[in-house]
């Protein structure tokens, strides 16, 4: 079915000023929400501003020394903090002290930190067997452990009683609720989310995530913490499934791992259309299996359980059965016989068929729903998307360029209520 490609340009600025631009079916904004959640997020900016002297932070707990746990680890420790880094094994402390060190070793031989500065580095990093001991001492935790709900809460649980009253306590979950982990604590004013993104040494995004009933105080501490790692941060005020970037681009990934699943395309077209016609580094396909198989499964399925008409393709499902993960297991929907990741080749004909852009599509209407309710603002949203994934531009920015393609009743034809 043919697509009106008329131009959306201007039609998000018309909202930004309060007007209501005809035919606004895209995006369905009611213009008295979208001014005031600009003038809100203006105030509460400024309201960061003035606020009095920032909590002084000197020591960090890390819960987790797995890829997201020592990565965090290494940051911080490398920004100066002192950092007490835990698991629940001495084998999983020490896998990651060594990938800490291999990281430290590389940025010497490549000249961005000094020998000292590497070995200073280490020694700001403190091992500890219990969520007890390492945060008895510290200002702020970040735990990064795996993407359990209830495992998370037991872990904050024992935290809040042990931590100093004004310690924060913070999680890297790509998408579990944070209000419902700070339910687990005599402190839910103190919980918020830090979702750091692979690898965190890295990645510049980091998502912060509000609770239900985290203050303005600890949103702001964490923020600035955030800059003092190096990062960039984005606010995000309701606690929603997937938070900004995750949410943006899984809606989108499943409706693709539902037409491979169901025989229209096959993994090869996907990611080849990806690298060769959008310029990608690496497809779909080839991202779940760098990142983990599973963790997308659990992101996804937790998504499934909140979000009404959303359902997981078995694409992934059958592969988290057979332990096929990815890089890490050898083999994911490619295979890595030395479990490292090596960029794959494939052939310009492959990808004729498949239409990069069409998660796209999805991703523009969810990120015009996210700045419809007042999840994050326009900038917040779209810097997310371009540092999240490396995007030349993010969502809404592109809306104004490609048309209402992707929305209204014709889209909803073709693909689905999740378009509309």
């Amino acid at each position: 079915m043919a697509h009106d490609h008329a131009s959306l340009t201007g039609r998000l600025r018309w909202a930004e000023d309060g007007l209501q631009p005809p035919y606004f079916h895209f995006l369905s904004l009611h213009p008295f929400p979208f001014a005031f959640h600009k003038k809100y997020m203006e105030a509460m900016e400024n309201h960061f501003k003035k606020r009095g002297e920032e909590m002084e932070i000197k020591k960090i707990a890390v819960l987790g020394a797995g890829a997201m746990g020592h990565g965090i680890a290494q940051v911080a420790a490398m920004s100066g903090f002192e950092v007490n880094l835990m698991d629940i094994k001495d084998e999983f402390l020490e896998a990651g002290m060594e990938k800490i060190k291999w990281s430290l070793d590389k940025l010497v031989q490549k000249g961005r930190i000094s020998q000292e500065d590497a070995d200073n580095t280490l020694k700001r990093i403190k091992k500890f067997l219990s969520v007890g001991e390492a945060v008895k001492d510290a200002d702020f935790m970040i735990e990064a452990i795996p993407e359990k709900l209830d495992l998370k809460k037991q872990a904050f649980a024992e935290a809040d009683k042990n931590a100093p009253k004004h310690a924060i306590l913070a999680s890297n979950t790509s998408a579990l609720p944070i209000s419902e982990i700070a339910s687990a604590t005599t402190r839910p004013e103190k919980v918020v989310g830090m979702h750091f993104f692979n690898p965190p040494q890295l990645m510049r995004l980091v998502e912060v995530v509000r609770g239900e009933k985290t203050s303005d105080e600890t949103v702001r501490i964490t923020v600035e913490l955030a800059k003092k790692f190096g990062k960039e941060p984005v606010i995000v005020n309701k606690d929603v499934p997937g938070f900004i970037a995750n949410r943006c681009t899984i809606m989108g990934s499943n409706l693709v791992h539902w037409m491979v699943y169901n025989g229209e395309y096959t993994i090869e077209e996907v990611d080849a259309a990806a690298i060769h016609k959008a310029g990608m580094p690496m497809g779909m396909f080839g991202l779940l299996d760098y990142t983990g198989i599973d963790i997308a499964y659990s992101v996804a399925k937790f998504m499934e359980e909140r979000e009404p008409g959303f359902k997981v393709s078995p694409l992934l499902e059958e592969k988290v059965k057979k332990g096929e993960l990815g890089v890490k297991t050898g083999k994911g929907f490619y295979e890595y016989p030395e479990k490292k990741w090596v960029p794959l080749d494939l052939p310009f004909e492959k990808a004729e068929k498949f239409d990069p852009f069409i998660p796209t599509y999805v991703g523009i209407n969810v990120a015009a729903e996210l700045l419809r309710n007042g999840v994050a603002t326009r900038d917040d949203i779209d810097k997310a998307l371009k540092l999240g994934f490396n995007l030349p531009m993010g969502f809404l920015e592109l809306a104004d360029s490609i048309g209402n393609r992707c929305g209204g009743p014709e889209a909803q034809g073709d693909f689905g209520q999740v378009w509309t």
